[in-house]
């Protein structure tokens, strides 16, 4: 260990490219952690999802476009469209300090969903990670319809 530390800075001097490279990817993997930590909800699995609707009567909102919901959504999900997502709206204000996970087709929408309720001041917020594909991939149940 200690000849690697007396010979790091010869390769250091002999190839730049590559610490700079590896300085790069390091600073990478630090923002990439801090944005994760710093987010405010939490992405959850299909295992974890189904644990927080049985045990700790979640709310389970799917903003995918109506279509989509009606072709196949998580059994107990509430439909709501992104554009009439209202955190303060008062059937929702209801539940800011209950278990709160969003869903969407593939977790892209339902990010900024979850954006908008831990700024609107919920307490508790999840995202199903890769939405409802990552639910069907699963083999988890689906159902169909409006409800």
């Amino acid at each position: 260990m200690n000849d690697f530390l007396h010979r790091l800075p010869e390769f250091s001097a002999l190839h730049p490219l590559l610490i700079t490279a590896l300085g790069g990817v390091i600073l990478a993997l630090l923002v990439t952690q801090y944005m994760h930590l710093t987010k405010g909800f939490h992405d959850v699995t299909p295992a974890l999802l189904t644990k927080l609707l049985n045990r700790d009567n979640a709310l389970l909102i799917d903003v995918s476009p109506r279509g989509d919901f009606e072709k196949s959504h998580v059994p107990g999900a509430k439909h709501v469209s992104m554009d009439q997502l209202d955190p303060e709206h008062k059937d929702l204000a209801k539940v800011k300090n209950l278990p709160v996970v969003v869903c969407c087709r593939s977790g892209v929408t339902s990010q900024r969903a979850a954006k908008r309720l831990v700024k609107a001041g919920f307490d508790k917020v999840y995202m199903l990670s890769g939405g409802v594909n990552a639910w069907r991939q699963a083999d988890l149940p689906l159902v169909r319809g409006k409800k």
